[in-house]
């Protein structure tokens, strides 16, 4: 099975100022390759759903990653990131069709462990997503493995309800819940799950890549 990743990036980051997080440098990288890098032995393609305006410092950013990538533009801006996801996914689909599975994670989560992803991709099976779910409470949606074209359907159909919850179309898959010690026992780490969004998180996790 081809694994696929998609790094959603879209969002404006309004916590972080004036400058776009997602290329943003962590630790003289931008954040976004530091994600992708972590995913790059765990997944075999990349798509990166974003902005217009985003594209072409995201691919500055990507260049010579060593998996193929394309990108996932966001039809309207703006839309939250269930949209982000929809998106993201749907260029999962029209690469590997409506069965292929992907991997989405932010891209505020330098620390994704590929240990992580592998458990996630390994517990899908005939499932349509596999999702952390932490302390038994809070869902990691974007941080989980998803059948694109099921999952991007569900969103689009939450989108028209006016949906707001990006837990919304989970609940309309077959879908499998993960919880951290699962994750922890298949040689994961919870730092997976952190995410950076203002300035002073980012001076904090730089001295881990340092």
């Amino acid at each position: 099975m081809t694994r696929y990743a998609a790094i959603v990036a879209g969002g404006r980051s309004t916590r972080f100022g004036d400058r776009d997080k997602a290329v943003a440098d962590l630790a003289s990288v931008p954040m976004i390759r530091r994600v992708a890098d972590r995913l790059a032995d765990a997944t075999d393609r990349l798509v990166v759903n974003c902005r217009p305006d985003q594209r072409a410092a995201i691919e500055a950013a990507l260049d010579d990653y060593p998996n193929p990538v394309r990108y996932a533009e966001d039809p309207a801006p703006d839309e939250g990131p269930m949209a982000g996801i929809r998106t993201a996914l749907r260029g999962v689909e029209a690469w590997g069709g409506p069965a292929a599975a992907a991997f989405v994670v932010a891209c505020d989560m330098p620390f994704v462990d590929p240990a992580v992803v592998d458990a996630l991709f390994d517990r899908l099976r005939d499932h349509d997503a596999v999702v952390p779910r932490v302390d038994g409470e809070w869902f990691q949606t974007t941080h989980a493995v998803y059948r694109a074209g099921p999952m991007a359907d569900a969103c689009d159909d939450a989108l028209d309800r006016g949906e707001g919850k990006i837990i919304a179309p989970l609940f309309e898959l077959d879908y499998v819940e993960v919880d951290a010690a699962d994750l922890t026992d298949a040689g994961g780490d919870a730092q997976t799950f952190e995410n950076l969004n203002t300035r002073e998180e980012f001076a904090a996790a730089a001295e881990s890549f340092e």
